[in-house]
């Protein structure tokens, strides 16, 4: 069996937090070899500062990435590469429906309860529970690529079976769950989904491991790399979250877990790191401080 490799790959929209050290721990404990990647596919978002802060905090937690890092923004011609190779596939279609739009033609969403916001918990967290299902509305428009268009990958009816090393084996139906998937948005940004997809095939990353967040996003980027050539896929493993409540899940602006606040009220890197092992495997719904 080769190396594990896997990545840490936050995004600089934000400072890090408790959160990020969780995934980090995972991260960590889990590869052989970690590549850091900056994901800095939101250019309106992104901000030199939060890349600047990863990296010190980075340094202070003690978490020593293998190699240089790999950011989004310098990946542009690896992305248009990768579309290419779709366009050749005649997958890929121009869309110009907004977010309002595609609610308007259909929410595919999942009532939550609403819990209290003064507690932590860590458990698993479904994101795509209330996503949009882009529902094919510009699938036979034949809109040209320019600008204020997005363009979109055409998922046909799959099902993406895949066993994750923390939840067993898994189900899902990309086509049903999110419809053809967005790969580059209506401002010219490269989506999540397809710049995280072309970077974990492109750097041989084996192993993503990341929170029970994106657990729902695994069956889209298998399907995505599979067109994309990838013949192996990579393993899966997603980690519990830590939560404010059972809906919400920890925010950049939570600053009473914020890495750089902690710092400041005098915490240790060693006290940081327990503290978030502590919460990673915290099971119940009791409250919980962070006070040193």
């Amino acid at each position: 069996m080769g190396a594990i490799i896997s990545r840490f790959a936050p995004a600089p929209t934000g400072f890090l937090h408790l959160g990020h050290v969780v995934n980090a721990l995972w991260v960590w404990q889990t590869a052989d070899r970690v590549l850091l990647r900056i994901e800095d596919h939101d250019r309106q978002r992104s901000r030199p500062e939060f890349e600047a802060a990863i990296f010190e905090d980075l340094d202070w937690l003690g978490f020593v990435p293998d190699g240089p890092p790999v950011r989004q923004r310098e990946r542009g011609d690896i992305y248009s590469q990768a579309l290419e190779t779709l366009t050749q596939q005649q997958l890929v279609y121009g869309c110009d429906c907004t977010r309002a739009a595609i609610a308007r033609a259909g929410l595919k969403a999942c009532a939550t309860s609403a819990a209290s916001r003064d507690t932590l918990v860590a458990q698993p967290f479904r994101a795509a529970d209330d996503e949009l299902c882009y529902p094919g509305t510009c699938r036979e428009r034949g809109l040209v690529d320019a600008p204020g268009v997005g363009l979109r990958v055409r998922f046909e009816p799959s099902v993406e079976r895949f066993v994750d090393l923390r939840h067993g084996p898994q189900e899902q139906r990309p086509s049903e769950q999110c419809g053809d998937l967005l790969i580059r948005d209506r401002d010219g940004n490269w989506t999540y989904q397809f710049a995280v997809t072309v970077d974990d095939y492109v750097q041989g990353v084996t192993h993503v491991v990341r929170g029970d967040d994106l657990l729902a996003s695994t069956g889209r980027q298998l399907q995505l790399a599979r067109l994309l050539g990838r013949r192996e896929p990579p393993r899966f493993l997603h980690h519990a979250l830590i939560m404010k409540s059972p809906t919400q899940k920890l925010s950049k602006s939570d600053g009473d877990t914020g890495v750089r606040d902690l710092r400041a009220r005098g915490w240790t890197p060693a006290q940081v790191i327990a503290r978030a092992r502590e919460l990673s495997s915290f099971k119940s719904q009791g409250s919980l401080t962070l006070d040193p």
